[in-house]
């Protein structure tokens, strides 16, 4: 792994990224399919060697009080690792966007124009204790065409270099270039600020991580960078739920992994069904350790529930805590996610089809849902495959972004000697 420790090594790590990025632009989807399905195999392979360095990064996760969140996102098990390599496997099954033509018609003069996908070039990827990240943009980033120089965080460290190792000599034994998957080893400070200067090689920035990571990075970045501050993300109960799906979205976005970005944090209960329905989601969710904090109707309701205080409702808890609210209506509903919301993925739980019709108008989220669980706002459960990051921001990706993401559109003319008067 190549050793960068100055501003001048770092300078030469992007720079080869670029020659990098023009070699991968060149290769046909069934060599980048072949290299993709031999990375599966060799992550595969290699799932000791990558145990062991994930360990002693866990060892130093305990050791510093890494929170409970974080030391999820950080582990790795064998099942975990077969994960990894199945949505490897899973992106070379994807259709390759690079090269795709879509509108190509002819003007009145006989001009043929058209738009064509390429790869965006060089992308860095920044990310905290997520090793997983390391496999899953490497192997999209390949899939798109574009060189990625990834910078892990200092928990992650031995496991992400174990994985991008794995990686790499896939591509060497392939021919290519191993600066198509670049490593930033040290997590030096300095060091990050440098690479986020560096636009005259690095086409994107992509944070991966806790809301001070990703806001540090888009304040002093040169390069455009895509932004997912938080996850706020509420489930609206409304008046005409069935309650069985209600409490199952409920517990399922709640408690099945609270630590990631589309777990629910907000509950919001329609008034008229709230004595009921509070009754059982509190019950329901007091059992699984659910902390509760509520607005005064909630704490009426249910004596478990502590007042929340104003700023809760914007919280991203990330664990086992949550705020409920009771609105009076539709209406109100959809007006505190508008206030709350931090754009990543709203759910509505209701039967009836109109009110269903008129959330996902009204609701502007990256990710809209009517009676499913917020837990599938991943990359992979909506066809994408692995996802490389989540954009909350409109420009130019939005939501979950996998291949199509990776790939930006250039104007093709085709015509036979047509010249303008």
């Amino acid at each position: 792994m190549q050793q960068v420790n100055t501003t001048a090594e770092l300078v030469a790590l992007c720079q080869q990224a670029k020659v990098a990025s023009r070699q991968l632009a060149q290769l046909s989807e069934a060599q980048k399919n072949q290299v993709l399905l031999a990375m599966a195999d060799a992550l595969e392979a290699a799932t000791n060697e990558i145990l062991q360095q994930n360990q002693l990064d866990m060892q130093n996760a305990i050791t510093n009080g890494l929170a409970e969140a974080m030391q999820d996102r950080l582990l790795l098990t064998p099942e975990r690792i077969q994960v990894l390599a199945g949505a490897v496997r899973q992106i070379a099954g994807l259709t390759d966007p690079v090269g795709q033509i879509r509108q190509l018609a002819p003007r009145p003069n006989g001009i043929q124009v058209g738009r064509m996908r390429i790869p965006l070039g060089v992308i860095a990827m920044i990310y905290e204790a997520r090793p997983n990240v390391t496999a899953d943009a490497g192997a999209l980033c390949f899939k798109s065409g574009n060189a990625v120089i990834l910078r892990g965080g200092r928990e992650a460290s031995n496991s992400s270099l174990a994985i991008a190792r794995v990686l790499q000599q896939v591509l060497v034994a392939h021919q290519l270039n191993p600066a198509a998957i670049s490593v930033l080893p040290n997590p030096d400070r300095d060091l990050l600020l440098q690479l986020l200067q560096q636009n005259n090689t690095v086409d994107l920035v992509i944070p991966r991580g806790g809301e001070g990571l990703i806001r540090f990075v888009s304040e002093h970045s040169r390069i455009p960078v895509i932004q997912h501050y938080k996850g706020v993300c509420h489930l609206f109960v409304d008046k005409a739920a069935d309650f069985n799906k209600a409490l199952a979205l409920l517990l399922n976005g709640k408690t099945q992994r609270p630590g990631v970005c589309n777990a629910l944090e907000t509950l919001l209960v329609h008034a008229d069904i709230a004595n009921e329905f509070l009754a059982l989601a509190g019950k329901a969710l007091t059992e699984k350790g659910v902390q509760l904090f509520g607005c005064a109707s909630t704490v009426a309701l249910l004596p478990q529930a502590q007042a929340a205080s104003d700023d809760q409702f914007d919280t991203e808890y990330l664990a086992l805590a949550m705020s409920v609210k009771v609105v009076d209506n539709f209406a109100a509903a959809v007006a505190h996610i508008e206030q709350h919301s931090s754009g990543h993925t709203e759910v509505i739980c209701t039967q009836d089809i109109s009110r269903a019709q008129r959330f996902l108008k009204a609701i502007n989220s990256a990710v809209v849902m009517v009676n499913a669980s917020s837990r599938f706002s991943d990359g992979g459960e909506l066809g994408l495959g692995a996802e490389i990051g989540i954009s909350t921001s409109k420009l130019h990706a939005y939501g979950p972004m996998g291949l199509e993401s990776l790939t930006t559109e250039k104007y093709i003319v085709i015509g036979d000697g047509q010249i303008r008067s």
